[in-house]
């Protein structure tokens, strides 16, 4: 059920659930569950009635993590798990190595931790941290430059002349645009008339999308600048791709990997071999933009060290970063730039969760670590909260104002891209850090983007 408003209102009651859908409401969703109930309930395996379940406990599947069992049920759920078929598939591939691009040890830190973390500090150390933050976005962060693009070559998609069979929306379409415009502006992708961009088109570089979701990024690239060799990497399954519409294209040679890229192996994807490529992502949520350049520099690294012609190689990225809140220790490409700044682990894990003050103005309740598509009825119920007392550091936060906590927000997001960025240029690249869409397009709006020098 939802939670009940701040004013003391009960909430509304959930409206009925479909013919033969399980009963349970999914508040975040704001839907039922759309699963088939059990002959004998009007629940489905996975949502028992309360008075079923209160003695037993859920736990994550060791094969997919995405969803939970009983955990007296595990073993045999274990034997007859739907996605084995596919996790044993996966291991037995070239390009699965378990890890290789995690960065280091330790364990997840989760949203409701971290929050927890910043309450147990005392006052003193908690104005301590916002001042260190301060302090080092002051002396360390990169200073961003606007660079809001749009290059002549995706002329049609701005203007809507392109097949609508793929739906899109259009602020999707600006981002994708201007990604699109910074790349050529770097010069990793051709300039000039549609002629000389044809001809480039020939001997142009592979693109590896990760985190591609529907791939309609990479899509872009291949109407707009003759991409024919394309990999899409994403560990979820999406309906409504544009992988039907890139087929549809001639002379495109399409592999969609469905692999977390924690765990992908770049020089094991045999149709790379021998090629150079571009990696792209769009909007790479939390610690994929840090495994992100991990698998590519790993990958160049090994180029430069063997000089092996049968090696693919990277010729320049551009990920656009986001999520700044799920950052995880473990996974952070610069370590070594936030210890030099004074940067412990539990102080880097505050920081990522005070990044989302950036995005929604307010991340001191635990309803804002809902998600994304509840923001707005947070911030709703919150502003017919009437003033109530809080005391420590709960009553500290709400007390700034909206625009200090959206300020401190931005200075974290902007230490950890600076980090990402100064990792990319020690390793050889030429690398810039830039606002690529205006903030009501969307506040995420950073665009990492490098290019090896030779």
């Amino acid at each position: 059920m939802d939670p009940a408003p701040a004013n003391g209102e009960p909430a509304p009651p959930p409206p009925a659930p479909p013919p033969g859908r399980c009963h349970f409401w999914l508040p975040n969703k704001r839907r039922h569950c759309a699963n088939s109930p059990l002959p004998s309930t009007q629940y489905c395996g996975n949502h028992p009635p309360e008075s079923a379940s209160a003695s037993r406990r859920r736990v994550p599947c060791p094969v997919d993590p995405s969803h939970t069992v009983f955990e007296d049920n595990l073993e045999a759920h274990v034997g007859k798990c739907p996605f084995r078929k596919h996790a044993d598939a996966l291991a037995a591939q070239p390009y699965y190595s378990k890890g290789i691009n995690s960065g280091g040890g330790g364990g997840a830190v989760t949203s409701a931790a971290k929050r927890a973390s910043v309450h147990k500090l005392s006052e003193q150390e908690f104005w301590g941290l916002v001042a260190k933050i301060r302090s080092a976005h002051a002396s360390a962060a990169v200073q961003m430059r606007e660079s809001h693009v749009a290059p002549d070559a995706c002329d049609k998609w701005m203007k809507g002349q392109v097949d609508r069979t793929v739906p899109y929306q259009e602020k999707h379409v600006v981002q994708q645009v201007s990604i699109v415009g910074n790349m050529e502006t770097f010069g990793l992708l051709p300039r000039g008339d549609t002629a000389t961009r044809d001809a480039a088109a020939e001997n142009a570089p592979a693109v590896v999308e990760f985190g591609a979701g529907r791939g309609y990024l990479t899509q872009m690239l291949a109407d707009c600048y003759g991409i024919k060799n394309i990999f899409l990497v994403e560990r979820r399954s999406y309906k409504l791709k544009a992988d039907r519409s890139l087929r549809q294209n001639e002379g495109v040679m399409l592999e969609r990997l469905r692999i977390d890229i924690e765990d992908l192996n770049l020089p094991g994807v045999q149709a790379l071999i021998g090629s150079q490529y571009l990696a792209i992502g769009k909007h790479l949520c939390g610690p994929a933009t840090d495994m992100t350049i991990m698998c590519c520099l790993h990958e160049q690294h090994n180029y430069a060290e063997e000089k092996g012609h049968d090696k693919c190689r990277l010729r320049g990225l551009a990920l656009a970063t986001c999520c700044h809140h799920l950052c995880q220790w473990k996974h952070y490409a610069n370590k070594a730039f936030l210890s030099g700044l004074g940067i412990a682990e539990e102080e880097f894990h505050a920081m990522t969760w005070f990044s989302s003050w950036a995005v929604d103005g307010d991340h001191s309740s635990q309803d804002s670590l809902e998600a994304e598509d509840s923001s707005s009825e947070v911030r709703d119920r919150e502003a017919k909260t009437p003033d109530l007392e809080f005391t420590g550091i709960e009553g500290i936060i709400r007390g700034m104002p909206g625009e200090e906590r959206n300020a401190l927000g931005f200075m974290c997001k902007d230490i950890i891209d600076s980090g990402r960025l100064l990792w990319l240029r020690s390793n050889g690249l030429d690398a810039d850090l830039v606002s690529y869409v205006p903030s009501n397009i969307s506040p995420e709006n950073h665009l990492l983007i490098a290019k090896c020098r030779s």
